[in-house]
């Protein structure tokens, strides 16, 4: 009997730790954009998003046969330097894009970038038969406002919505609530949100996480719930191996009704 309830001890302590794992506990929804080779890892997850650039549709459809959902990432606003189409759009950069090496803000207000992402990026992941897109760095808007810039990001954006696919903007909230405001609606361009760093930040120069300050984490909860009382998906992304902050991450989005993935790395690998 001693060695019975030794073992049940060791069993019921192995699961509370396996429950307060510091990251990816959340099975509903993982972002893998490092991934490049096996989705058969993420087999776990309900919904992910993927680098879809380098994955076959064969390979997306297997994946997606066990009723899965994948999202690509589409960078519209920065350029960088490891995909094959830098050089022929270098020339359209503005500047070096902080604390992310080989990687440049690029004008989405020029013609040819546009044309470029909504005649033959677009269409080359639609090929594959994603879900839909994350699309990232419309934040190139905050860092270079005009109104060439907001209405070149929309124009993007709307050819995306054009597809009857879901789109995802990861952060560009400046640029989504600019859009707003000067008459568009956000479901023209846009079918959810995924909002990073809520409540979590980043320290860049320590190479580490903390809590968001509170200044923040008030503003970025105003701006996903303005948008999911009037129908917007909310997904959150986070970077902490804080266990506290991880029960009240979750706690939060259980409660609002939204999606999370918590990570315990920026290359979300």
């Amino acid at each position: 009997m001693k060695n019975t309830l030794c073992i049940l001890a060791a069993l019921v302590i192995a699961a509370a730790s396996a429950g307060c794992s510091p990251a990816r506990r959340d099975k509903d929804y993982g972002v893998f954009l490092s991934e490049t080779e096996d989705l058969g890892r993420l087999r776990d997850y309900e919904t992910v998003v993927i680098d879809a650039q380098y994955f076959s549709r064969e390979q997306i459809d297997a994946f997606k046969s066990g009723g899965r959902t994948v999202y690509s990432y589409l960078n519209i606003g920065s350029l960088e330097d490891f995909r094959d189409y830098f050089d022929d759009y270098s020339g359209l950069t503005l500047g070096a894009y902080e604390n992310w090496d080989g990687e440049y803000w690029i004008d989405a207000s020029d013609a040819v970038w546009q044309a470029f992402v909504t005649d033959e990026l677009a269409p080359a992941l639609l090929e594959k038969d994603i879900d839909g897109f994350f699309v990232d760095n419309c934040d190139v808007y905050y860092r270079y406002p005009s109104r060439q810039m907001l209405d070149g990001l929309a124009a993007i954006m709307r050819a995306l919505a054009g597809t009857g696919k879901a789109v995802l903007i990861n952060g560009g909230d400046v640029f989504l609530d600019a859009y707003c405001a000067g008459g568009g609606t956000w479901s023209d361009v846009i079918t959810g949100i995924n909002q990073e760093s809520v409540f979590s930040a980043i320290l860049w120069d320590e190479g580490g996480f903390a809590a968001a300050p509170e200044e923040d984490r008030a503003y970025f909860t105003d701006y996903i719930e303005r948008y999911a009382a009037q129908g917007a998906d909310v997904y959150l992304l986070e970077y902490t191996r804080d266990r506290a902050l991880i029960a009240e991450i979750e706690a939060y989005c259980e409660k609002k009704g939204f999606a999370c993935y918590i990570s315990d790395s920026v290359e979300l690998d």
